[in-house]
């Protein structure tokens, strides 16, 4: 029977959901006979076995179906017995109930792709589901023609859906194939989603022992989908991602690249970005960036998109932390033109890159270059005093040095796409490779560039490691000479930026004052006409080097180092600085004034005599810092805790800076002669009964007890002032050293020094005591096997039971079978533990 026998006198019939291939009635009868007649049907046969020239179009679209047009208008006679003639004959159709004759070959596909179609239904075997939708996987590969062809029937991508549940891996594999290929379709996305292609993939996904082909062609529909934004969301679930994430560490590279794939696209939406970070997106793809695996390195397309999904979620400030933490850097792209500025040091002594020059052992240089060549051979004692920092700097500067002299460390196809975002592209670098090409491009002539450079560095600089990374690459050197030599507000903002997140860490502070770069600071500080920003900024990198509190006076730098020559600190904070600082401090913000006070507290340090320092200013300012607005503002009132407890912070950090001071100052005698000490001391009061930060009074605290001392000389505990102290200050602090974590040494001394204070017998000290929550860690202090201890515990306790109404609150800490326990075995501390248990209504 040939095709065209197939193909004529046929009628039109349709289902509800399906329009179906033509087929008279006549053909309907005889497929059914044959049907039963034939034997139990062999894997891989169509169920339509009495029509040769089916199987031979299924045999045909096993190699690929984008050739059925051809196989159909080419002879089939030697497989199925027919002639061209036969074959070429015209197909019949029915349009509006008329018969229709086309001589195109592309209607018959059509009708073929209609029975398979017809075979995708559930009252079908599943072999003969099977190979339809195989041959109509394949056929979709033809492109949006074929893939138009085949959703022109209602109803069909649900059938197709329900494949996915199918034993067989072959069948899952063309189904997902399949659903690939439509997805590729925009017109087709949002049907394919709305069908439950999604979750049917989820679930297939999920499962434990899943084929590579199924796996791969599963993530690939999810891929096409995730290009539309609202499917992203959809997709965006923490299952999924999960499945995704570990899809990531598949033995097969184009699983993982299809993974990625589909992260690349989820990320492209910010509102996907938190449940990217919280499934753990951030490790995978930096490790996958990296390389740290040698069969990663290989595959340019998983880098590509690990680095995608990475820059995406470094456009936020708080994920940009978490990537570069896993070790990558965002790195400007500047065009290759701009490294044409590069000058390497060619001919010079070889040094490191923070410009320490390596000792120069040969009396003369060899002639042909060989000593400088080979010296990095050479090891000798010193060789660990070069740490692992400075070796990865030294490997950073070789590679990018490198590719910058070969014009290979960037192409001009990176920065080709233009639009208002051109000059914001970024890449992103291993960390050891991107530090030193930070520091590279300072060097460079582009302004620009240069700016860009010190905005990542600033961004860069987010923990120790990182700055001391950049400091050993080299980096504090150009920043200072940038601060000095540009007079540019888009370049100078940058590198002041940068160089305050590097003062940061107290190592790097020390080198950026090596540096010269107090000097130029303090000059910029003296412009009246600068910004409050810059200001803050400038006040921040200069209370950081000058900072009393770590006694970096003790770490001047009197000499040249690396060939700068620092001055001294003393010469630079003159009157007119001190004039700049209190001006600044009587109208500034928090975080101004709190720098401010922390710089003029410096110059107490270096000048004793404090004669720049004391007028009339210098009162008005600690007057200002002490007198905080929120510490007059009742907490229950407040609407916005976590707001009130920040500007807690603010305020406590700013009542510290000025207490100090003030403790300071009040060694001048000139100082103690213009001031008035009882209204310093009423200002410390109120604060010290206040909801202050408990670490936040210690300078408080002494700084009180110094004014009382200066006021009266002969103190004792029952002074106002010193009961004020130890109720407010003393005994919060100890309940806290017990109650926390801290060493045995501690908590014994904190008890001891408890057992001191309570008994001198002032009531208030005892309801203090119990008011701050110091019962219990006294009576975990009982279980302790320092006698010593356990002894001034009880003493406490027992003073603490002699008001009735501490007696429920000992009871509940768990006393009782304690106390009993000490004495049933009868230790040193027996007869304090039996009183104290007889006082107790047990």
């Amino acid at each position: 029977m040939s095709l065209s026998t197939v193909a004529s006198g046929v009628g039109v019939l349709e289902l509800p959901c399906l329009r179906l291939l033509p087929i008279s009635n006549t053909q309907i009868q005889f497929l059914t006979v044959e049907a039963r007649k034939q034997p139990r049907r062999r894997r891989r046969e169509l169920s339509f076995s009495s029509f040769p020239v089916l199987i031979h179009l299924n045999h045909r679209l096993r190699h690929g179906f984008s050739e059925l047009n051809s196989s159909i208008d080419g002879s089939h006679g030697g497989e199925a017995g027919h002639s061209d003639s036969t074959e070429k004959g015209p197909v019949a159709s029915f349009e509006d109930g008329k018969e229709v004759r086309s001589e195109s070959s592309s209607g018959l596909g059509d009708s073929y792709v209609a029975l398979f179609v017809r075979m995708l239904g559930l009252d079908n075997d599943p072999l003969d589901r099977e190979q339809a939708i195989e041959a109509l996987w394949k056929y979709s590969l033809g492109g949006k023609k074929c893939v138009d062809a085949i959703m022109q029937f209602h109803g069909c991508l649900n059938l197709i859906v329900n494949l996915l549940k199918s034993e067989s891996s072959s069948t899952c594999e063309a189904a997902a194939g399949l659903i690939r290929s439509i997805a590729s379709v925009n017109l087709y996305r949002e049907s394919v989603a709305e069908s439950g292609a999604v979750e049917e993939i989820t679930a297939l996904l999920s499962q434990p022992s899943l084929a590579t082909v199924v796996k791969e062609q599963s993530i690939c529909a999810l891929w096409n989908l995730t290009v539309d934004e609202e499917i992203r969301e959809k997709v965006a679930d923490y299952d999924i991602l999960r499945l995704l994430i570990s899809f990531l560490e598949d033995d097969d590279v184009n699983v993982k690249e299809a993974a990625g794939g589909v992260l690349a696209n989820i990320a492209l939406t910010r509102s996907t970005h938190k449940i990217l970070v919280e499934v753990g997106v951030v490790p995978k793809l930096a490790k996958l960036l990296k390389g740290d695996n040698t069969d990663n390195k290989g595959s340019k397309l998983i880098r590509k998109e690990a680095r995608n999904v990475l820059l995406e979620l470094a456009k936020d400030e708080y994920y940009r932390i978490l990537v570069i933490e896993e070790g990558v850097v965002p790195i400007p792209i500047i065009g290759a033109d701009a490294y044409k500025s590069f000058r390497p040091d060619l001919y010079s002594w070889p040094s490191l890159p923070d410009g320490i020059n390596i000792e120069q052992t040969a009396k003369a240089p060899s002639r042909f270059g060989a000593s400088e060549l080979l010296l990095g051979l050479h090891v000798d004692k010193n060789v660990d005093d070069v740490d692992e920092a400075k070796m990865k700097a030294i490997v950073g500067r070789t590679n990018q040095q490198f590719l910058a002299r070969i014009g290979a460390i960037e192409f001009e196809k990176e920065i080709n796409s233009e639009g208002p975002g051109k000059s914001q592209q970024l890449t992103l670098l291993p960390c050891v490779d991107g530090v030193a090409r930070l520091v590279l491009i300072l060097g460079l002539s582009d302004e620009l560039a240069v700016a860009r450079a010190a905005e990542s560095i600033a961004d860069a600089s987010i923990n120790e490691d990182m700055r001391v990374s950049f400091m050993e690459a080299g980096a504090v050197k150009p920043l200072v000479q940038l601060l000095a030599n540009n007079n540019k507000e888009a370049v100078k903002l940058p590198v002041i930026r940068a160089l305050k997140n590097l003062s940061l860490s107290r190592t790097v502070c020390q080198r950026i004052e090596a540096e010269g770069a107090v000097w130029f600071l303090i000059n910029l500080l003296k412009q009246p006409e600068i910004s409050p920003s810059v200001t803050e900024q400038i006040l921040d990198i200069l209370a950081h080097i000058l900072d009393p509190s770590k006694e970096m006076e003790s770490k001047f730098y009197g000499g040249p180092v690396n060939g700068s020559k620092t001055d001294s600190r003393k010469e630079v904070l003159d009157a007119a600085v001190f004039s700049r600082l209190l001006e600044i401090a009587k109208t500034a913000s928090p975080n101004l004034l709190r720098n401010a006070i922390s710089v003029i507290e410096f110059g107490t340090v270096v000048n004793p005599k404090m004669d720049t320092i004391i007028s009339e200013d210098i009162t008005t300012v600690l007057d200002v810092a002490l007198r905080q607005k929120v510490l007059e503002e009742p907490e229950n009132e407040t609407e916005e805790l976590e707001k009130h407890l920040l500007e807690l912070e603010e305020a406590g950090l700013t009542i510290s800076a000025a207490s100090r001071l003030l403790t300071k100052l009040l060694d001048s005698e000139s100082f103690r002669q213009t001031v008035d000490m009882t209204l310093y001391t009423e200002l410390l009061r109120k604060i010290l009964r206040s909801s202050l930060p408990l670490h936040y009074k210690d300078w408080v605290a002494a700084c009180l007890v110094k004014l009382t001392t200066l006021s009266s000389p002969s103190q004792s505990l029952n002074n106002p002032i010193s009961v004020e102290v130890t109720l407010y200050k003393t005994i919060p602090k100890l309940v806290e050293q017990m109650s926390f974590p801290s060493s045995p040494e501690a908590k014994e001394t904190a008890v001891l020094e408890l057992n001191k204070i309570i008994s001198e017998g002032v009531p208030q000290l005892t309801q203090a005591l119990a008011s701050h929550g110091g019962i219990e860690p006294l009576v975990k202090l009982l279980e302790e096997r320092n006698e010593q201890c356990v002894e001034a515990s009880l003493s406490v306790l027992y003073n603490l039971s002699m008001d009735s109404e501490n007696h429920t609150a000992i009871i509940r800490a768990g006393a009782v079978p304690v106390l009993r326990r000490i004495v049933m075995s009868q230790r040193p501390q027996w007869e304090k533990a039996l009183r104290l248990l007889r006082g107790l209504p047990v």
